[in-house]
């Protein structure tokens, strides 16, 4: 039996080792167009900004390697032409430019996706970055460069704006919309950005790139940018380039459709990875979603199929990180825009916890978003950003998700203690806490978006933090009454319904608490007053 697998890196490269290791008497062939067949893609940006100082070290495998361990037969610098399912044959040209025609048993495609390259004037100057070529290409243009536009401001967008930096460049970094990370929601964001700000970064948002020229880019607003470099990180498309012509169904997100063991519509050929749709999560739709991750895990799962084994794609949850600046940006399931334009029903619930202990040097704070439905107390997603730890408290909220815990079960959950690691009640413990109060009743709150219309229709708001909290800032219209002087004070508390906050909402639900066994109506605003400001600041961005 003769598997030819179409792409190396993460799938390709995970489809045909775990082959090998089921069946010995495999034919594996492994056709890749670049000159590397396994390396690592993730790093590359960090080689750019000289973090990696070693080329090498991105180099995982080599054909030699492969073949002296797995007899796996890999043919780098050779590009697959065409598809003929009738006769089971791949067409090839290899690096010298001959053609050749392969017989298969299976096919698996791994071509992954190409950059989004749109019709700007110019835009042949850019550069990608998609593998060790164009990583090479990066580091021979910025050397003597001194300014660089980086266009797009995804996860790859944001990690070679840093990655400049770190050559030493003047970066600009220019996105359509109104913030960068489109995963992650605008009140969340909005630290990076002043980070990004506050690192030099010229950062224009809501704003597009219209020419690009020899050292510059011209840009909607009509200003020009001076740019010895311009990296396109705008997005990628599955390169569905073979399976279209080899009449194999599209799927309607653009990715090779595929049943739940990868095959695509010929049951002879699979598709792993960037290129192939997957399973949404939460709801049951066709999704893309470009993580090595998912795509090492496909590679098994077809390998096994192939291998006569029993197992089935997973549906996805899109749980992602990145790191800019020494902040950790990291997202799991849906965010709260992607419900919204759903109409699917919500809560949300923001905390600001310290990554561990305070009394514990080193504490970083950190800000988290978990989003609930209300009637099942499900998980919908969740969000952190912070410095330190942002990273383990969403991979536990994954991991619940998976196991289809409840957002109330959450702060049920045993988890590793010591000061210089957590806390007694770890964040992900108190986010469970907080859902448990608004599932149950015992409190209620209002987010950072509804303020204004809760304050318009008669509310009452109550600022419980300290005077010279206060005074160094404060929601206009807030009566100041401290939480350790509100038992004493309520009679001057203003009549009518009311939205009671502190900082962060931990005092606010103190003071909801007092008030609401006093028989006010009462809600706390959640997150407090660090995350309506987030909310406002984005707000006003948008607006401008």
């Amino acid at each position: 039996m003769r598997t030819i697998i179409i792409g190396g890196v993460a799938g390709g490269m995970s489809a045909a080792t775990r082959l090998r290791r089921l069946d010995e008497s495999a034919e594996i062939i492994v056709l890749e167009r670049s000159g590397y067949v396994s390396f690592a893609n993730c790093g590359l940006p960090y080689h750019v900004g000289g973090v990696i100082e070693q080329r090498d070290a991105l180099l995982l495998q080599t054909p030699e390697s492969l073949g002296a361990r797995f007899r796996i037969d890999v043919r780098v610098s050779t590009e697959v032409t065409g598809i003929d399912r009738d006769r089971r044959v791949v067409t090839v040209r290899t690096a010298t430019g001959e053609t050749e025609e392969l017989q298969y048993d299976h096919v698996v495609l791994s071509p992954g996706a190409r950059p989004v390259r749109p019709p700007i004037p110019g835009i042949e100057r850019t550069l990608s970055l998609r593998d060790v070529e164009d990583t090479d290409a990066l580091v021979a243009a910025t050397a003597g460069s001194t300014t660089a536009v980086v266009i797009g401001g995804g996860f790859i967008g944001v990690e070679m704006t840093e990655n400049l930096l770190h050559r030493g460049l003047s970066v600009a970094l220019v996105e359509a919309t109104p913030q960068i990370m489109a995963p992650i929601d605008p009140e969340m964001i909005e630290p990076v950005h002043d980070a990004l700000r506050e690192a030099g970064v010229d950062l224009r948002l809501g704003t597009s790139v219209t020419a690009i020229g020899a050292h510059d880019v011209t840009l909607s607003t009509g200003e020009t940018l001076p740019a010895d470099v311009v990296v396109a990180a705008i997005g990628v498309r599955p390169d569905v380039t073979l399976a279209a012509a080899a009449g194999l169904k599209i799927g309607e997100r653009g990715g090779i459709a595929v049943d739940q063991h990868n095959r695509t519509s010929d049951p002879a050929i699979y598709a792993i990875g960037d290129v192939a749709e997957k399973v949404d999560a939460l709801d049951g739709s066709d999704v893309l979603v470009p993580l090595a991750n998912t795509a090492n895990l496909q590679g098994r799962r077809v390998a096994d199929h192939i291998g006569g084994q029993a197992g089935k794609a997973r549906p996805v949850l899109g749980t992602a990180i990145v790191g800019v600046l020494g902040i950790q940006v990291a997202s799991t399931g849906w965010n709260e825009k992607r419900l919204i334009a759903a109409g699917r029903p919500y809560r949300a619930i923001h905390t600001h916890p310290a990554s561990h202990a305070t009394y514990y040097p080193g504490a970083e704070g950190m800000s988290l978003k978990l989003l609930v439905d209300p009637e099942t107390d499900a998980i919908l997603g969740a969000q952190g950003v912070g410095r330190s730890g942002a990273d383990k408290r969403i991979d536990v909220i994954a991991t619940a998700m998976t196991g289809g815990l409840t957002a109330s079960d959450l702060a049920e959950l045993e988890l590793a203690y010591a000061p210089q690691f957590s806390s007694a009640k770890d964040p992900v413990n108190m986010l469970g806490h907080v859902a448990d109060n608004l599932r149950t009743g015992t409190s209620r709150s209002i987010q950072w978006h509804e303020l204004d219309a809760a304050l318009t229709d008669g509310a009452q708001l109550l600022d419980v933090r300290t005077p010279g909290e206060f005074d160094a800032g404060a929601i206009p219209g807030a009566v100041l009454i401290p939480l350790d002087e509100l038992r004493e004070r309520l009679a001057e508390v203003p009549d009518g319904p009311l939205v009671v906050h502190c900082a962060v909402g931990i005092r606010g639900h103190a003071a909801a608490r007092i008030l609401a066994q006093a028989g006010r109506d009462v809600r706390n605003l959640d997150g407090g007053y660090r995350t309506w400001r987030a909310g406002v600041a984005a707000r006003e961005l948008v607006s401008a």
